[in-house]
Parts: C-alpha cells; sequence; structure tokens
C-alpha cells in the first residue's frame, strides 16, 4: 500500500488556495484598517480576530454539512467550488473599496468595506473543512500523515506564493491618489491563483469515484474503524475511543495555546526585552517557518515507521525544551545570535511533528462518513486555542513582565504531554517486517 502523491498533491491545491489567501490577508488587510480607514489597533485587532472567532462556529458547521451532502460532484467539491468562486468575487471588491474610501472618505464606504470583509469571510470559513476533509476521504487511514504532510506542505507553498509575488509586484500608487497604494493587483493575482489552483483541482480530482475506491478498500479492513454499530444499524465511537478523542482535543488546543502564544508576541518580546529590532524578530519565525516546512514530508514518513502518537510526543518534548531554551537565550543575550537561529529551526521541526499527525489522528476515530465533522472538531479545538492565547498571554505580561512569555508557552506545551499520554486510539502502525507501506490493526 502506497501514497499516491501526485493524487495527494492535487487535492492539496484546496489548501495551497487557502494559504495563499490568508497570507494576503494577514499583510495587506491590517495596513487598510489602520492607514486606510484609520482605525485604532482596538478596532483593528478585533476585525482582524473575527475570523478566528467565525472559524469556531463555520468550520464544524460546514464540515458536518458537507458530510451530509451528496451530489454528482462529491461531497467536499460543491462548498470548495461555492466558496472559492465567492471569495474570488469578493475579495476583488475590498481593493476598490480601499481605493474609493482614501478619494473620498464616507462612513458608507468603511460600513460597505466591513461587510463585505465579513463576507469574504464567511465564504473561507464555508470551505476549509470540506477542503481539508477531501485528503481523508481519498486516503487510506494508514497513509495519512504521509497525506497530510504533503497537505502542509502545499499550503506552505502557497503563502510562499503569495510572498514571492508581493516581494517583485511593485505597490504602484492609486490612480489620482499620490501616497495611497493600489493593492488590487495583489488581490487580483491572488484571487487568480485561487481560481487556477481550484480548477485543476476540479478537472483532475473525481471526488466520487476516488471516495467510492476508498471505502471499497476500508471495507476490506474492518480493523482500520473503530466506531461499532450501537445495535440500531447505526455506527458510534465506544466510551474509551470517546474518552482519547477528548483528551486528543485538549492536547491540541493546549499546544496551540503554547505555539500561537510565542508567534502573536515574539516581535514585542524581542523588542522589550532584548531591545532588538522587527527584522531579527522576523528571522526567527522566518527560520521557524522554513524547519517546519523541509520536515513535514520526513516527519511524515518517520510517522508510518514508528507511529503518530510517539512523533507527536517528541514533537511536544523538543517544543518544550525550546521554549525554555528562548526564555534563556533571550535573557542571558541582549542580540539574536546563531544558537537562537537553530533552536528556532527545531522549533519548526516539532511543530511539523506535531501538525502532520494531529489531524490524521482526530480522522481516524471517526467513520469515514463523519472525516467533515471531526476536521471541524480539530479546528474548533485550534481555533478556540488562537483566540484565548493572544488575550491571555497579552495580559499575563502586562501583569507579570514580558520575560513570562517563553515559560507561558513551554508550561502550555508541557501540558500537551500530559494529556497526549492518554490518548489511546488514533495511531496506525507499520508492519515491521514489510516496511513502511504494510500497517496492521490499529491500537484498540
Amino acid at each position: 500500500m502506497k501514497l499516491n502523491n501526485k493524487r495527494t498533491i492535487l487535492v492539496g491545491l484546496a489548501f495551497l488556495s487557502i494559504c495563499a489567501f490568508w497570507q494576503m490577508y494577514d499583510n495587506i488587510v491590517p495596513l487598510i484598517l489602520t492607514n486606510t480607514f484609520h482605525l485604532n489597533k482596538t478596532f483593528s485587532g478585533a476585525i482582524m480576530a473575527a475570523d478566528n472567532v467565525l472559524a469556531l462556529f463555520l468550520l464544524p458547521f460546514f464540515g458536518g454539512l458537507s458530510d451530509r451532502t451528496d451530489t454528482k460532484i462529491g461531497k467536499r467539491m460543491p462548498f470548495i467550488l461555492f466558496g472559492t468562486g465567492c471569495a474570488v468575487i469578493l475579495m476583488n471588491i475590498l481593493p476598490l473599496l480601499d481605493n474609493s474610501y482614501a478619494a473620498a472618505p464616507s462612513p458608507f464606504k468603511l460600513i460597505s468595506f466591513v461587510i463585505v470583509l465579513g463576507l469574504l469571510l464567511i465564504a473561507m470559513g464555508t470551505y476549509r473543512s470540506p477542503a481539508v476533509a477531501l485528503m481523508p476521504d481519498v486516503t487510506p487511514k494508514p497513509l495519512r500523515s504521509k497525506g497530510n504532510a504533503i497537505i502542509n506542505l502545499m499550503g506552505a507553498v502557497g503563502g510562499l506564493l503569495y510572498l514571492a509575488v508581493a516581494a517583485v509586484y511593485p505597490i504602484r500608487d492609486t490612480a489620482g491618489l499620490p501616497g495611497h497604494p493600489n493593492y488590487h493587483p495583489l488581490f487580483f493575482t491572488v484571487a487568480a491563483l485561487m481560481f487556477i489552483s481550484i480548477g485543476v483541482l476540479f478537472l483532475t480530482i473525481k471526488e466520487p469515484k476516488l471516495s467510492a475506491e476508498n471505502r471499497a478498500l476500508e471495507a476490506k479492513h474492518p480493523e482500520w474503524d473503530l466506531a461499532v454499530d450501537d445495535g440500531s444499524g447505526s455506527e458510534v465511537l465506544p466510551p474509551p475511543v470517546k474518552k482519547s478523542l477528548g483528551f486528543l482535543l485538549a492536547s491540541i488546543a493546549l499546544w496551540f495555546m503554547g505555539y500561537n502564544g510565542v508567534t502573536t508576541w515574539f516581535t514585542t518580546y524581542v523588542g522589550e526585552v532584548m531591545g532588538q529590532g522587527l527584522s531579527g524578530a522576523s528571522t526567527c519565525l522566518l527560520i521557524a517557518t522554513a524547519g517546519a516546512i523541509v520536515s513535514y514530508i520526513p516527519v511524515g514518513a518517520i510517522a508510518s515507521k514508528i507511529g503518530r502518537k510517539k512523533t507527536i510526543l517528541f514533537g511536544v518534548t523538543l517544543l518544550a525544551v525550546c521554549f525554555l531554551l528562548g526564555y534563556f537565550l533571550t535573557t542571558m543575550y541582549s542580540s539574536i545570535n546563531l544558537v537562537m537561529f537553530v533552536v528556532f529551526a527545531l522549533v519548526g521541526l516539532a511543530w511539523a511533528a506535531i501538525n502532520v499527525n494531529s489531524l490524521p489522528m482526530v480522522v481516524e476515530m471517526c467513520k469515514g462518513s463523519d472525516v467533515g465533522k471531526f476536521t471541524g472538531y480539530y479546528y474548533t479545538a485550534s481555533m478556540a486555542a488562537q483566540v484565548v492565547t493572544p488575550i491571555a498571554a497579552g495580559s499575563l505580561m502586562e501583569a507579570v513582565g514580558y520575560k513570562v512569555l517563553f515559560p507561558y508557552a513551554a508550561f502550555f506545551v508541557a501540558l500537551s504531554f500530559v494529556t497526549m499520554l492518554l490518548v489511546r486510539h488514533g495511531d496506525a502502525k507499520v508492519e515491521g517486517k514489510k516496511g513502511l507501506d504494510a500497517f496492521e490493526n490499529m491500537d484498540d
């Protein structure tokens, strides 16, 4: 049994388009809110946090709804096509409103911008869970860590494609508005990338056929299915599996509390504690991202050999140690140095080990018809942490001092190690004598 790499790369085009959009959104929308509409940082921050708040409700809802959808083009594809189509249209309206407001400010244009932005966030929320659920739909359970590694890599490529375009594409002034940047070409370029990516996905991935083939394969391996018949013909998760799912979702929330606490506040932290500028902090975060990118594929292969849980526990341990090292390095030295770069590269490796295997463990516990709903559970846990941790870490730093950031992060990551030890299901093991491509029963 081998992973179809070409197919998985094509499935990953949906995640590529999503990540390209969010990279642009996070880079440009704050500039528009503060420089064009002159909103203060509190209002701008609230608007920028809206995507995570909406995700708490939209991702599990549309993930579950896609599970119950049945069309000629599949369960996930209608949501992917509809969500992308709406997003492509709405995102091209934003720079028009931005330029119009700069030329002639009015409350109506500001309100219109916020409304269109809200509709855009909803459009993106309609298809993220279905897009991610498409990989498990067409990938056998034992191969999903490798598959998720490719999906994560495709997402990173999407973000890098936007950054490359932004780096080489000159941002010119809007016609008749000297000093006001015209972002429309960038929005249009990302919209075109999204449109082409989803077009190729739709033309090359025949979801109903591939999903049916995967269901037929999994039907031959009932040992892969953790759900049991409840006596009425319906499948349910046994109590021990539900308990494992609860501990796994708690682990996901905890390590996101730690990791996103650092990524959110690190640039501010470095300035306050070390007196360093934005450049050094950004370099550290870039190295962490690069470390994750180069680790995705190897980590997926390692998980297939030693198991997902062990790989995650390794990643959690390494991440907690790196955060503790981060505390000592940033408090002992007054400048960012080579050792810090090495530590942040290891942070990327640790995060890849965690991230590549956590979603496959979640969807491993569900029956095939609930993949979208369980994908939504994963995102609910991760997004809830991303909503809470910037506020919690920021409040703690204000009350205690900035130096508390890394101990805060290490504490939550260490807690996730404890909860992860209590997860007994969702792993996949290989048969040692036959190498990586032969799998035996999952843990029960």
